[in-house]
């Protein structure tokens, strides 16, 4: 069985994944496409779910995306969004070592 490698993420890529997750909206995001049983998570999905515009969705998602926490993968017409575990991961081992 292989073991999973371990990201280690630069001081600039924790940079972009505090300032990313500091707007409160994009950590409820990221908490909803996290949370879902199925791994991946369709827009429509999480817009239903949250009181914005679908431009704001899209430019938060960017944000999230930019950040790498996200990926996203097309499905027909749906655009699935799905969380990096590892990026994640990385980003909060990073943290605990402050």
């Amino acid at each position: 069985m292989a073991t999973a490698k371990a990201v280690k993420l630069s001081d600039r890529e924790v940079t972009r994944i505090a300032r990313a997750l500091a707007e409160p909206r994009r950590l409820q995001i990221l908490k909803q496409i996290g949370g879902c049983e199925a791994g991946a998570l369709a827009c429509r999905i999480i817009l239903e779910k949250q009181d914005i515009s679908p431009a704001t969705l899209s430019h938060h998602l960017k944000e999230l995306e930019t950040a790498n926490l996200i990926e996203t993968s097309r499905d027909g017409k749906f655009v699935l969004v799905t969380v990096k575990r590892d990026v994640l991961r990385a980003y909060l081992a990073q943290l605990s070592e402050i």
